[in-house]
């Protein structure tokens, strides 16, 4: 009778637990409690280790699935099962308090017992292992961009993502923090940085690795502002024993969801808030942007301008304007910059539209080599129609530095086109101080042995200007008008400052060009610097090119 009330037992238990997602939670007491009752059990407990060496510590990861109080620790049951190579799980069966020692058939039953569960259990360790597997990163004890999308498409379904806020961040200068304090350690604060962002945003938020330093976060929009808080910088711990902190901080593309935007896929949040880290990244006095209707069109404009450049550069859609350099000393033009304009269906966009587009990616060095290519034809011509022809200063983006055969490129454009290599000046502005200088050195000092000149543009925007000019190879150095006082007479500071920049530059035997000059206040300033070649709007705009050439020969721009 009691054989066969423990099949009906049995029968019950492995009906119960197939209802049970996970056999590992406290849900597993509901089917155990009969069997357990049946076979006198106070208490199970299953400890799972990972590794042998673990086993040994010891140390596991303990599941409580059965207590029913009252425990005989003296009564022990303990079966040991190999899960796989590097798993052993460990059941401990305790029996009630005050009770008889379980009977030889009794310890069968529940041999019978466990022997059902740790299947249970090892396919819920393994459901486990694969919904981490699928949804958490491998590295960090963090979500990832699958579940991220798994949960706002949950909230659309559910009509609730507009109570959320939708956030793309990027730790800043996380490089350095790895340098300063070690890898090891420097991933130790990344996840220290990362858990206490997570619990800020709260227990209905979410936080998901991207790759590398970069996350999206998910959190209620009233959590908003402590989220945003503690992205502008928290002090993380990465000594326990001196306490020493470092400050982490992240760039935020924030996108606070409402219905004016309909968002109908987690595709949409994730364009919005990449839309909105750009942006941050972009900006130099804040560090996070929020996501905005005008955003989303500049971004279709962006796409627009992306998918129209190829047909535009095969139908020369992009003219060259001249903006000519003048001499304070005889007011001719002695040189000219070939700046991008372009003419799309009868209307001029202006670079600050499509160049930062185009050097995203590497568009940006076809419309280069174009440019290039173009202002050559253009100086060919005036040698052969015995215009007074002169040096053109070609502006090329960073993007180039990487390209091994970039000087080849140039000097067969130039020679292309039968261009002496005098007529020819290569631009680069002083932000290139983020490339490797091996790159830029080996670039300049190619194009210094050919006779190309080069100059270093915005000379004063960055911070290391003063090693760019000691350490590389120039010929011309461009004054940025951020560095002429807008009235020398008041601003004393910038005139002694455009005073010691111009001078270094004649003592190292560089040529000295100020660029952005307006007033006969700065053109008067610069010629007691010793400084006379000026570009700039107080002389003249970029120019089409039929207008510049009328201003190349016997063309004077002194002012009465």
């Amino acid at each position: 009778m009691r054989e066969n009330s423990f099949r009906r037992i049995i029968q019950n238990f492995i009906m119960n637990m197939e209802s049970i997602p996970n056999t590992l939670t406290p849900e597993s007491r509901f089917a155990l409690t009969e069997p357990c009752v049946f076979l006198r059990i106070s208490m199970i407990r299953a400890d799972y280790y990972e590794t042998p060496r673990r086993f040994e510590a010891p140390q596991c990861q303990p599941y409580t699935l059965y207590n029913a109080g009252d425990t005989d620790k003296s009564n022990e049951f303990i079966m040991e099962k190999d899960t796989r190579v590097d798993t052993k799980i460990v059941y401990h069966v305790f029996g009630l308090i005050d009770e008889e020692p379980w009977t030889e058939e009794e310890m069968e039953r529940i041999d019978v017992l466990l022997k059902m569960l740790f299947v249970f259990n090892g396919r819920s360790r393994l459901m486990i292992s694969n919904y981490n597997l699928t949804f958490y990163d491998p590295d960090m004890r963090v979500y990832n961009l699958k579940f991220y999308f798994k949960k706002i498409a949950e909230l659309i379904e559910q009509h609730k993502i507009t109570q959320y806020t939708a956030m793309y961040i990027n730790l800043k200068h996380f490089s350095a923090v790895n340098l300063q304090l070690g890898r090891k350690t420097g991933s130790a604060v990344m996840n220290s940085f990362v858990t206490h962002i997570a619990r800020v945003s709260g227990e209905d938020g979410v936080v998901a690795r991207i790759g590398g330093d970069n996350f999206a976060i998910l959190c209620k929009q009233e959590r908003t502002d402590a989220v945003m808080e503690a992205l502008a910088g928290t002090a993380i711990p990465y000594d326990e024993v001196t306490g020493e902190r470092i400050l982490i901080s992240a760039y935020s593309g924030v996108y606070v969801i409402d219905s004016k935007l309909p968002v109908n896929s987690p595709d949409a949040v994730m364009d919005r808030i990449s839309i909105a880290i750009a942006a941050a990244k972009a900006r130099t006095k804040h560090d996070y942007a929020y996501f905005n209707a005008e955003m989303l069109e500049r971004h279709k404009q962006q796409l627009m301008i992306g998918s129209l450049f190829p047909s535009a550069l095969e139908n020369e859609e992009f003219l060259v304007y001249y903006q000519p350099k003048v001499s304070t000393d005889t007011y001719r033009i002695v040189g000219a910059e070939a700046l991008c304009r372009w003419k799309h269906e009868g209307r001029l966009i202006s670079p600050a539209e499509f160049i930062p587009v185009l050097e995203r990616g590497m568009d940006i060095c076809k419309l280069d080599f174009y440019m290039l290519d173009h202002v050559c034809r253009d100086i060919r011509r005036w040698l052969d129609e015995g215009k007074n022809a002169v040096k053109v200063s070609v502006n090329l983006s960073r993007r180039h530095l990487s390209d091994m055969d970039l000087l080849q490129h140039i000097v067969e454009i130039i020679d292309r086109n039968d261009i002496p290599h005098d007529y020819i000046e290569i631009e680069l502005t002083e932000t290139t101080t983020d490339v490797e200088f091996k790159d830029l050195r080996r670039v300049l000092s190619g194009l210094q042995e050919t006779s190309i000149s080069t100059s270093v543009d915005d000379f004063g925007v960055g911070y290391s200007s003063l090693t760019l000019i000691k350490d590389l190879p120039w010929d011309v150095m461009k004054i940025d008008r951020s560095l002429l006082p807008e009235e020398s007479s008041i601003d004393r500071k910038k005139e002694i400052m455009l005073r010691y920049v111009v001078g270094m530059a004649s003592d190292i035997g560089l040529e000295c060009v100020a660029e952005g000059v307006e007033t006969k206040e700065q053109e008067e300033l610069l010629k007691t610097t010793s400084c006379n070649i000026i570009q700039g709007f107080y002389f003249d705009r970029p120019l089409p090119i039929n207008e510049f050439e009328t201003r190349l020969d016997n063309y004077s721009y002194k002012k009465e």
